[in-house]
C-alpha cells in the first residue's frame, strides 16, 4: 500500500473536498483485497451489515444502484487488515488537519450490469456525527470508468454544505433543492484503474452514473471519524445495545465499535 502524500495533494484535498490517488494499491493487493471482499459478502445473505445492526436489502431502486455490504472489517481479517491499516489512517488524518481518525464503517459497493445511477449527496449528514473532517477512501477494485459508473465530485461544495439528510434517490438533482448555490460548481468525473482510489470529505457533493455496460464496478470503501467526534442522536448503522447507551454529546470512543486507525 503506497501511503507517502505530498503537500500539494493535501492543499487539493482541502480545497476541492476529494483527492484523486493514483497506485494505492498494487495488482497483487487489489487481488487479495478482491477476494477477501468477496468470501465475507458470500456470509452475509440480504443482510447489509456485517454482525451488528440488522438492515435487509430490499428491491426498490437504491438497491438496484449497487450491492452495498458494511462492516466487512468485523468478520474479515483482510478486509481489517486493509481498511484499518494504520497508513490509510494517518492518510486520512492527515489530509482533514486532524489528530487522529477512527473507522466510522467501511462499504463494499458494487454496482453491477446496467445499475441505476447514484444521485448526488452528502455522506456525513447520514452519519451517527457531524463533522467538518469526516473523510472516506474509495479504492476500486475494478476499473471504474465513465461508462460504468465512476463518481463524480462537485469541487469545493464541502465549503457550502451543512448537515441536512439529502436523500440518495430516483431525482439526480435532489441534493439542490436544499443547497441551490451548488448548481453553479461543474461536476468533475474522477475515472480510476483498479488499484487507485480517490480521497472525500464527508459534506463534498458526489454521485455516480449507471452501469451502461456488462460488467461489474466494484470498490471498496472505508469512512474516518475524527477523534473526539460526539454522538448527534442518529442511529445509523450503529447497534441497538450500543445506540441505546448513547445520548447526545457523548464521546464516540467506543475501541470495538469504532477503533483507532
Amino acid at each position: 500500500m503506497r501511503t507517502a502524500l505530498t503537500p500539494e495533494q493535501i492543499n487539493e484535498y482541502r480545497g476541492n473536498g476529494f483527492l484523486f490517488f493514483p497506485d494505492l494499491l498494487t495488482a497483487d493487493e487489489v487481488g487479495e483485497l478482491e477476494t477477501a471482499v468477496l468470501e465475507a459478502i458470500s456470509t452475509m445473505g440480504k443482510n447489509k451489515i456485517a454482525d451488528g445492526l440488522e438492515w435487509l436489502e430490499g428491491d426498490g431502486f437504491y438497491d438496484k444502484v449497487f450491492t452495498q455490504r458494511l462492516n466487512l472489517w468485523r468478520i474479515n481479517d483482510t478486509v481489517k487488515r486493509y481498511t484499518r491499516a494504520t497508513g490509510l489512517g494517518q492518510m486520512a488524518a492527515r489530509l482533514a488537519g486532524v489528530d487522529a481518525m477512527r473507522i466510522w464503517c467501511d462499504q463494499a459497493l458494487i454496482k453491477g450490469p446496467f445499475a441505476n445511477p447514484t444521485a448526488y449527496h452528502l455522506d456525513n449528514p447520514f452519519w451517527s456525527f457531524h463533522s467538518h473532517d469526516s473523510i472516506s477512501v474509495w479504492i476500486a477494485l475494478d476499473d471504474a470508468t465513465l461508462e460504468n459508473g465512476c463518481l463524480w465530485f462537485l469541487p469545493g461544495s464541502h465549503k457550502m454544505a451543512g448537515f441536512e439528510v439529502t436523500p440518495i434517490g430516483m431525482d439526480m438533482n435532489g441534493i439542490f433543492e436544499t443547497y441551490p448555490q451548488m448548481t453553479g460548481i461543474d461536476p468533475v468525473p474522477v475515472p480510476m484503474k483498479a488499484g487507485d482510489c480517490g480521497f472525500h470529505n464527508g459534506l463534498v457533493a458526489h454521485g455516480a452514473g449507471p452501469n451502461m455496460t456488462r460488467g461489474r464496478r466494484m470498490a471498496m470503501t472505508a469512512a474516518f471519524m475524527p477523534d473526539g467526534s460526539t454522538f448527534n442522536g442518529e442511529q445509523n448503522i450503529l447497534p441497538n445495545d450500543y445506540f441505546n447507551s448513547l445520548a447526545p454529546g457523548d464521546p464516540l470512543d467506543n475501541d470495538n465499535q469504532n477503533p483507532l486507525v
